[in-house]
């Protein structure tokens, strides 16, 4: 795991070393920088060493000294496709992962692509076609952005680097109107003129110019298709724990301690259930302890580990702590946030890496494959009711509500008579209940943006439909069931742009640790696409497979638990340290300088929270943690 920088244009040594020096937390052991010849295009370099300990420098080149590769993230099976290779001809220089992209390239071309399995962000320089070609895993699991900037092309880790080439930081005003419904377009970030490679996509950048293209995309299969499986429910079982096993079984290879992130949710558990039974030493598993029982699961976890016979080890994470991580937090993730989940993150993976720990398998991406949230919940029983009445549904969708305040009070209900949504319906035929949601979050959002801001946002502006402008909508949806069109959708918008950022990636190299996320190797995602809807979400149960397929591996209380959202814990009176760190951020210089909220309408909003109470201070405030992160940004960054 490493941090990365590219450009086709010139720039000066001491240019790049400030910019390859911004991304030292990604890769503290050691840097590199490649510049050609003729000065048109360069590599930087930082490591995390975690295959190939010795000799895994980077950037790679090839024995002509012609083409030159620096990546971001791990390969799986790559000792095999290694060998393939040596008998091919090639001749490697490291003993690390990396290399066997830049010898697939030469052999196959983009071709090979197919090959890599992982997550992964590439960077190959090609001086025979006067090329970089910007390589992103299939989910978008590693980050990987680029922009165009006087005529040069550079690609990055993190959008910091690209601010320590010259690039300017301003606001990119009709995203942060879009970001507000939480539905933002992937390729577009808060930065103007800074993009994002769309996962499961490749760049090919020349002077001045950049194209993108597509050579993976998760596909279901239609209705009539799923109608047809014949497979029995055992059949399905088994298949989704082996790949899930042999998921698990490569990410737990390195040179180095491979460690679990552990909660009470049964991703997580069923992760480190496997991944125990493939090594002959106690596992460690990292935990966080929150201080509110409406949002702990230490003591669940703890019963999970002893289960597995891992070793626990619980991360104690106050008010205090979430408070004094929040601005560092925000600067690492380079996007505003709706709850300090991810400074929690943050704070686990800073207590992982004073541990010596390099690598965690983490859970991320079961829910997003297998409908695990309340609104897939609610799309299953709503329209694959297999012969339920709309009474018996909308008891079921009731019940799920009431047994799971966490999830209630972050999931709001009926917002189909929104404008925005009901260009939905028109477009798709329906409405997932995850855009209802974000669609009435987005109108509560835009009562707190500036006038002037608003006034240059078109009155047509629909991030929904902006999106699917933007997707293969007809290729992937039509003929699809409605919870598969729901997930396609939310893995496009906000599993790239929030669970894989804020809760993934940036909080974990924000202290140089590897996150590996086993649930989402493609090959697991197409084994879910195909299941019947059934194996996915059974009456009010979410990932009815998984919970079959890991049965062995799992207490009874995580097996039969529903799921729970991973959300840090509410602010609570005006002594909380988050309330006083509000306080701080409202006041400061920055809200008003930044141009997206208007700062009497954000404090207004702020003593309305102070007065709310239970399930509605919850829900509300996501809104002040979106005002305090953009406030934020505005201050790490300097932006205009």
């Amino acid at each position: 795991m490493c941090g990365l920088i590219a450009g086709i244009g010139k720039v000066s040594l001491a240019t790049l070393d400030k910019a390859v020096a911004s991304l030292t937390h990604r890769g503290p052991e050691s840097s590199d920088t490649w510049i050609s010849e003729n000065k048109s295009m360069f590599l930087g370099h930082t490591r995390l060493s975690i295959i190939g300990l010795d000799n895994g420098a980077q950037p790679i080149s090839n024995s002509d000294g012609n083409v030159h590769i620096v990546v971001n993230g791990e390969f799986y099976g790559y000792r095999e496709i290694r060998d393939r290779l040596l008998a091919e001809g090639a001749v490697f220089k490291t003993k690390s992962d990396s290399e066997i992209a830049l010898h697939l390239y030469l052999h196959y071309g983009l071709q090979a692509l197919k090959e890599l399995r992982g997550e992964f962000s590439i960077v190959i320089a090609d001086e025979r076609q006067n090329c970089l070609i910007a390589i992103r895993d299939r989910f978008g699991i590693k980050p990987l952005f680029y922009t165009v900037h006087q005529g040069a092309v550079y690609f990055a880790s993190e959008i910091k680097a690209l601010l320590a080439l010259g690039v300017p930081a301003r606001w990119d005003l009709e995203t942060a109107f879009y970001d507000g419904f939480l539905f933002r377009d992937h390729a577009r970030t808060l930065f103007k003129d800074i993009w994002s490679v769309p996962q499961g996509q490749y760049a090919i950048a020349t002077p001045g110019d950049i194209k993108l293209y597509t050579y993976w995309d998760w596909d279901f299969p239609t209705e009539a298709a799923l109608e047809s499986d014949t497979r029995s429910e055992a059949e399905c079982v088994e298949e989704f724990r082996a790949i899930l096993k042999e998921s698990i079984r490569d990410r737990l290879v390195a040179d180095v301690p491979v460690a679990c992130y552990l909660s009470g949710g049964i991703d997580s558990c069923a992760v480190l259930g496997f991944a125990q039974q493939g090594l002959s030493r106690p596992i460690e598993c990292y935990t966080l302890a929150f201080d509110d029982e409406l949002y702990n699961e230490a003591p669940i976890a703890e019963k999970q580990a002893a289960f597995a016979g891992a070793n626990y080890n619980p991360i104690i994470v106050g008010r205090k702590d979430l408070a004094a991580a929040y601005s560092d937090a925000v600067w690492h993730a380079e996007t505003p946030f709706v709850n300090a989940n991810g400074v929690a993150k943050f704070l686990l993976s800073r207590a992982v890496n004073q541990r010596g720990i390099k690598v965690v398998l983490t859970g991320e991406g079961a829910d997003e494959m297998l409908g695990g949230y309340l609104p897939f919940k609610r799309d299953a029983i709503l329209h694959h009711g297999e012969g339920r009445s709309e009474a018996e549904a909308q008891a079921m969708i009731e019940q799920i509500f009431e047994s799971n305040p966490a999830a209630r009070a972050i999931f709001m209900r009926e917002g189909a008579d929104d404008p925005a949504i009901r260009e939905v319906a028109t477009r798709l035929g329906w409405v997932p209940s995850f855009m209802e949601t974000y669609g009435q979050l987005g109108r509560i959002s835009s009562g707190l943006y500036r006038d002037e801001m608003m006034a240059g946002i078109h009155p047509s502006a629909n991030p929904f439909t902006y999106v699917m402008d933007r997707l293969p909508v007809s290729r992937a949806l039509d003929g699809r069931s409605r919870l598969n069109q729901a997930l396609y959708l939310n893995s496009k918008t906000h599993m790239a742009n929030f669970i894989l950022t804020f809760l993934g990636d940036r909080m974990e190299m924000a202290h140089s640790v590897e996150g590996r996320v086993p649930m989402l190797d493609h090959r697991l995602a197409e084994c879910a696409a195909r299941l019947p809807i059934h194996m996915k979400v059974r009456g009010t149960t979410e990932k009815h497979v998984l919970r079959e397929a890991a049965k062995d591996v799992l207490i009874d209380e995580v097996y039969t638990r529903e799921k729970h959202p991973f959300l840090a814990p509410p602010v609570t009176d005006a002594e909380d340290p988050m309330m006083q760190m509000y306080e701080d951020v409202f006041a400061s210089k920055a809200l008003e300088e930044q141009p997206v909220i208007d700062p009497d309408r954000a404090r207004n909003a702020l003593n309305m929270v102070k007065m709310l109470q239970g399930e509605q201070k919850i829900a509300f405030e996501g809104l002040i943690h979106k005002v305090a992160s953009i406030t934020l940004m505005q201050e790490r960054f300097s932006m205009t």
